[in-house]
């Protein structure tokens, strides 16, 4: 990775204002009746509006005929590079750029549902399948679409998920904020960006008592006597600790991460409901950032200084979000 290899800030300016006409979208191939959304919750409503999302933006202008936005998009379903049912990434973009979706729900208004047990994360993830082997820098792009349930204006009765913004955020630095979190509370990959673990509760304590660690192998569950275990977690959008994509789960109501570290210490002010970056990633954080793959050891684990070198600036690059 070098540092005129990564996707310029005018690019994704460019891509969010070809894709603006996508606010106010409304699926209307899936209705729903107000009665029966008493008996979801907003995660039940994530994995129907998830698959239908995914397959329904690159085929728009044709389910939009003569409805407001329809329009050419310039998006197609990419072949993913995984060779997998859920390939990376999702879409390629007439410009080049390619696109990975995920979604973020927003609370309806007027409608009642199921309320969760415990505050709602968004349950979308950067999972363990996008690592710095498959992610394009000069290309790749987050996009992330915040939805909400709205009624239809000729039967007030059904509810379409709609719509209501869309963020753009460069890939490389929302993996590479995951991975350094990770690494921060002592975490490591597992083989070649294989699998992302944790330390146990026995980790934790050979930790405090500065007993070597034991990385021979790693647990699946908790109760297997490990020194590491699988990060169930990983990935998930609020444990992405990049700025303005935490600023943006914040916009839209959903559990989101208040200070991070990456590219250097940063905080989301508690009075404002929108944080704007503080400027491009300058050419020394790039540099420190082309680093980062040689110096991995033979577990996939990056020391410290990989990530620390060069945080003179703000939080980071690249975040352009459209909503009316």
């Amino acid at each position: 990775m070098t540092p005129n290899k990564r996707v310029a800030d005018t690019e994704i300016a460019g891509l969010a204002s070809r894709l603006e006409g996508l606010i106010g979208v409304r699926l209307e191939v899936l209705q729903l009746p107000r009665s029966v959304l008493q008996a979801f919750e907003p995660s039940q409503i994530g994995t129907i509006v998830g698959a239908l999302m995914d397959a329904c933006i690159p085929e728009l202008p044709t389910l939009l005929q003569g409805q407001e936005g329809a329009g050419e998009y310039g998006i197609a379903k990419h072949e993913g590079v995984l060779g997998e049912r859920e390939g990376y990434p999702d879409y390629r973009h007439e410009t080049g750029l390619r696109l990975e979706l995920k979604l973020l729900y927003k609370d309806p208004e007027g409608v009642e549902m199921k309320t969760p047990p415990t505050p709602r994360e968004a349950s979308a993830r950067l999972t363990q399948k996008v690592t710095l082997n498959n992610v394009q820098p000069q290309t790749d792009v987050l996009m992330v679409v915040a939805y909400q349930l709205q009624a239809r204006e000729q039967a007030v009765d059904l509810v379409s998920p709609t719509i209501v913004d869309v963020g753009f955020f460069p890939m490389i630095d929302c993996i590479l904020a995951r991975d350094d979190d990770l690494q921060r509370r002592g975490g490591k990959w597992f083989g070649d960006y294989e699998t992302p673990c944790v330390l146990s509760k026995i980790g934790e304590r050979k930790l405090r008592s500065h007993e070597p660690l034991d990385d021979s192998a790693y647990g699946r569950k908790a109760g297997e006597g490990k020194d590491f275990n699988e990060d169930t977690n990983f990935g998930k959008l609020k444990r992405v600790p990049y700025q303005p994509l935490q600023a943006f789960l914040k916009k839209h109501g959903a559990s989101y991460t208040a200070s991070g570290s990456w590219p250097e210490p940063w905080a989301i002010p508690q009075t404002t409901d929108w944080v704007r970056p503080n400027g491009p990633v300058n050419a020394k954080q790039r540099s420190a950032r082309s680093s980062l793959r040689p110096r991995l050891g033979p577990a996939g684990h990056a020391p410290a200084s990989a990530f620390c070198a060069g945080r003179n600036a703000g939080g980071g690059a690249g975040v352009h979000s459209r909503m009316r």
